[in-house]
């Protein structure tokens, strides 16, 4: 888990639908970048998954008693 660039972020903007310029992308970064550098002491090792695309399967799955 690295600190994301502009150059990084403005291709996943551009995915999300927003177009976003060089100066907003690095104001991005040097936002969420702490946040990185904050969990990179254990990337890897959290025991759960972390993939927002199952979060609505895990959400709606009835558990059998």
């Amino acid at each position: 888990m690295t600190r994301p660039t502009p150059k990084e972020i403005k291709p996943i903007a551009q995915i999300a639908g927003i177009t976003i310029d060089d100066e907003i992308a690095a104001r991005i970064s040097n936002s969420i970048g702490p946040a990185f550098e904050g969990f990179a002491a254990i990337a890897g090792t959290l025991p759960f998954d972390l993939e927002p695309a199952l979060y609505p399967l895990a959400q709606t799955r009835k558990v059998s008693k």
